[in-house]
């Protein structure tokens, strides 16, 4: 089969090579799956850079999330076992973890529902109780986690200000519901944030790319306000200064999702039947700006790594536009 292989750490422009290799073998307890379309995620990139919090051995497939077909014809969503990740025409996945794809989404869609909705539904209900009539701050809203944060916001009945990098991404950003977007490269997050929250500030932020935005984020963050870490985008992780938190009285709560996948599995089938009911009613719907096909993988996912794309890029390794 074919599949992108990394030999060496470096930019995944630079260190993807498309390769003739073996199709793997499933294990106990697993099943192996062809790949209908594969998401591109911000950790490919990292995995590519060896900065991921899990460095498989090298060389490894990268590709975290895929819509596949079982050998019995189910199609489901899965998140491949690395080394052997989802930039593939096969991926093996364990059995226990597959999730049926919804019928409202075509394959690209549902490759993208799985991690950043997932994320985004955890980081927004559980860990931040986000409630309706409540202000939302979404960072890089135009982006794959921050498309489906901004959606979800929206059907929770929340008022979502979403911040962008440029015009084109204000746009896309608008389109998805937002109620008012911030271009941080011409406007001053922090007084736009308290002038349409009349000097409240935001009560959650859902925060993808640390550094300055988190900085910007607790000079306008509201009482009893959650900022919700999900991530380190730009490169920059925040270093907090707690005694701010205790004077302005709101939380840091920090989210990594894939651990609900061993210490809460039944909370993420749940989740998905709650994702997979609003799909269905046409509530949410994955933003993909890009399919492409195999041999466009690691261009691709160097645009996602260098944070110039909108939405979600999907490989569609058999170069259907599913």
């Amino acid at each position: 089969m074919q599949a992108w292989r990394v030999h060496r750490n470096g930019e995944p422009s630079e260190v993807m090579r498309l390769e003739e290799t073996d199709r793997p073998t499933p294990g106990d307890g697993q099943v192996l799956i062809e790949v209908l379309a594969a998401n591109i995620n911000f950790p490919d990139a990292l995995l590519c850079r060896g900065q991921y919090q899990v460095r498989p051995p090298l060389p490894f497939t990268p590709g975290v999330e895929i819509c596949g077909r079982t050998g019995d014809g189910r199609r489901v969503l899965a998140t491949p076992a690395l080394p052997d990740g989802g930039f593939a025409e096969y991926v093996v996945a364990d059995e226990a973890a597959l999730l049926p794809a919804p019928d409202a989404l075509d394959d690209a869609e549902a490759a993208a529902l799985h991690i950043g909705y997932q994320t985004g539904w955890f980081g927004l209900h559980r860990r931040a109780n986000l409630r309706a009539g409540e202000t939302l701050l979404v960072h890089a809203a135009a982006g794959g986690v921050g498309s489906a944060a901004v959606q979800l916001g929206k059907a929770a009945g929340a008022t979502v200000i979403g911040v962008v990098g440029g015009a084109e991404k204000a746009k896309t950003a608008t389109a998805l519901g937002c109620d008012l977007v911030i271009d941080r490269r011409t406007e001053d997050i922090v007084a736009a944030v308290k002038e349409a929250t009349g000097g409240r500030g935001a009560d959650v932020v859902y925060d993808p790319v640390g550094g300055d935005a988190y900085a910007k984020s607790v000079k306008c963050i509201a009482f009893e306000g959650r900022v919700i870490v999900v991530g380190f985008a730009s490169g920059v992780i925040p270093t907090p200064g707690l005694n701010h938190a205790l004077v302005k009285n709101y939380s840091v709560v920090g989210l990594h999702w894939g651990l609900y996948n061993t210490k809460d599995p039944q909370a993420v089938r749940d989740c998905h039947q709650e994702l997979t009911r609003l799909a269905t009613e046409g509530v949410i719907k994955p933003l993909i700006s890009e399919r492409v096909t195999m041999d466009g993988a690691a261009a691709a996912v160097q645009r996602v790594a260098d944070g110039t794309s909108t939405g979600r890029i999907v490989v569609l390794p058999s170069g259907a536009a599913r």
